[in-house]
């Protein structure tokens, strides 16, 4: 309906100006002032040079008679409001059924290719709160940017080079050596977890004494390329559970031996961006333009590479894949690496503008409003299995994804483990249980929705909730244009509180059988549309509870 009211809006204001004008259609909070209002006679007072309110007079005069306008009214300095026809406002359920679980579709990504990195953990150890927020928000926004027409890559970003793997190697050296009864001393930076001790008994069941006999170099990449596979499936394992995806895990040694670490060095050479100051190599950040302080060591004096140059020719091969946009997820420690690693895909010869990075705030987890940091179970940091565990997953995907990833976020288990209004995601599901409680009950009935009339919808309440169905598109779309997928649990608490104040004021089967066709159309409508909403961000739509 908004889009309809602007086309009509831009119709009418190209017979008073040649240029074309940006025309916002907004919804009044008071209804009084319309469904719909546009500022469009204020816009052109400049240009015109005329009072606003009889610009407003000129465009109304040339707007054409519609069928689903019931009025139109100019408030104030000039605004114009649009009174929409009640029943027209029941198409909306015809394309619910129509699109059933695609409803909400929408082509704003117009195929767009975009690759989401997200999570990338290192693979040493377990899962924590800070990998689920950044899971749960990403699967969410990628969900919804493929809803929204976007041409989507899930990526998992594998550190399996450097230190910390080296680190990890020596641990599973240590614990392979004691398990087989070996007097073995752990390095002084290794993992010390209880899975590292699993890891060395793995090894020791499956292959004995045997890796013993190898060489030197053959044990140590053995034990390299199987711990880091061993950690990586415990990782996948996870996330699968998180109901969390991926298309790639892309390996970092992967950029040592195809060669891209070097073709990359080879064209920050060739373009004048890197140069060599006390036996190292550097990369000129601060003069390209993204706001680093400093420039930035890719060789060391050593001859060893920094952590930052395998990221430069990673980010370089995914617009070299043919990706029009990259978004990374990156925990709250990462904010000041944001403007080097722009600054990198510039000197690579991309637009930095097409690396969005989107940082993910602290969660702070409580019980009774007291901060826990130790899962009950382990005595150690809570993981994503003791979310899990403590919560399920649909709790904790849709607490994690509930608010804005930029804001630091309180996740109350015991909220999240009540049966009330209390809890924003039981609330939205009894809306959906609720339905499908009474849709139950009239199944053996001839009750036809499909014939529902949409004359008998024009209470405030069927409004307030065939309103609310139209926007779930636009908030879809507006979801994915701006990465916020918290924007889909704001509409779903919206619609849920819609539909209970419906039902509450409402009584759906009654003796009239075309006035409850009717509202069954207009709950089983609201019934697809939550399921479609608690979809995208990875949550189960329950039809009892």
């Amino acid at each position: 309906m908004k889009n309809k009211i602007i086309e009509l809006l831009k119709n009418s204001t190209s017979k008073l100006v040649d240029e074309n004008i940006d025309i916002y259609v907004e919804t009044p909070k008071n209804t009084d002032n319309g469904d719909f209002s546009s500022n469009v006679a204020m816009q052109l007072t400049k240009v015109l040079r005329k009072n606003p309110r009889v610009i407003a007079e000129e465009i109304i005069s040339n707007i054409e008679k519609v069928d689903y306008i019931e009025k139109i009214e100019i408030a104030g300095p000039g605004f114009i409001n649009f009174f929409v026809n009640k029943s027209s406002l029941g198409d909306i359920i015809k394309v619910v059924f129509e699109k059933q679980d695609k409803f909400g579709e929408n082509n704003s990504g117009n195929g767009e290719k975009v690759l989401l990195e997200y999570v990338s953990a290192n693979p040493t150890g377990d899962l924590h709160v800070g990998h689920a927020r950044n899971g749960a928000v990403a699967d969410s926004l990628v969900r919804i940017m493929k809803l929204s027409g976007y041409d989507v890559t899930r990526e998992f970003y594998v550190n399996d080079a450097g230190n910390q793997i080296n680190n990890l190697t020596m641990s599973a050296d240590a614990r392979y050596k004691q398990a087989l009864g070996i007097d073995a001393t752990m390095p002084e930076d290794g993992y010390n977890g209880k899975d590292i001790v699993k890891l060395g008994q793995v090894l020791a069941e499956e292959y004995g004494n045997s890796l013993l006999e190898k060489t030197e170099e053959e044990y140590y990449s053995f034990l390299r390329t199987y711990s880091v596979n061993y950690q990586l499936d415990k990782l996948k394992k996870d996330l699968t559970d998180f109901r969390v995806e991926f298309d790639n895990f892309y390996s970092e040694t992967s950029l040592y031996t195809n060669g891209k670490i070097t073709e990359t060095l080879e064209a920050l050479k060739k373009s004048g961006h890197i140069y060599d100051l006390d036996g190292a190599t550097w990369l000129k950040t601060t003069e390209l333009g993204t706001g680093d302080d400093k420039d930035r060591v890719l060789i060391k004096a050593d001859g060893s590479y920094t952590y930052f140059t395998p990221d430069i020719a990673y980010h370089k091969d995914k617009f070299d894949r043919g990706y029009s946009k990259l978004i990374n997820l990156f925990g709250a420690d990462h904010h000041g690496y944001v403007p080097r690693l722009k600054a990198s895909v510039a000197a690579t010869g991309y637009d930095p503008k097409n690396l969005e990075v989107l940082i993910m705030q602290l969660v702070r987890l409580l019980e009774n409003g007291q901060e826990v940091k130790m899962s009950k179970r382990t005595g150690k940091s809570i993981t994503v299995r003791d979310l899990i565990e403590e919560v399920g997953v649909d709790a904790a995907r849709y607490f994690l994804a509930m608010r804005s990833a930029d804001t630091h976020l309180d996740f109350d288990f015991t909220v999240a483990k009540e049966e009330s209004s209390d809890n924003p995601l039981y609330y939205v599901q009894y809306a959906h249980a609720r339905i499908c409680s009474i849709l139950r009950q009239v199944e053996e009935s001839s009750y036809d929705i499909n014939k529902y009339n949409a004359e008998l919808l024009t209470d405030e309440y069927s409004i307030d909730v065939l309103k609310t169905l139209a926007y779930f598109p636009e908030v879809v779309s507006q979801a994915a244009k701006h990465y916020e997928p918290h924007r889909v649990c704001n509409y779903m608490q919206n619609l849920a509180a819609t539909f209970h104040k419906f039902y509450g004021n409402n009584k759906v089967v009654t003796e009239n059988k075309e006035q409850t066709e009717s509202y069954l159309a207009l709950i089983s409508a609201v019934k697809i549309t939550i399921k479609n909403a608690l979809n995208l961000v990875g949550v189960t739509a329950p039809e009892k509870m």
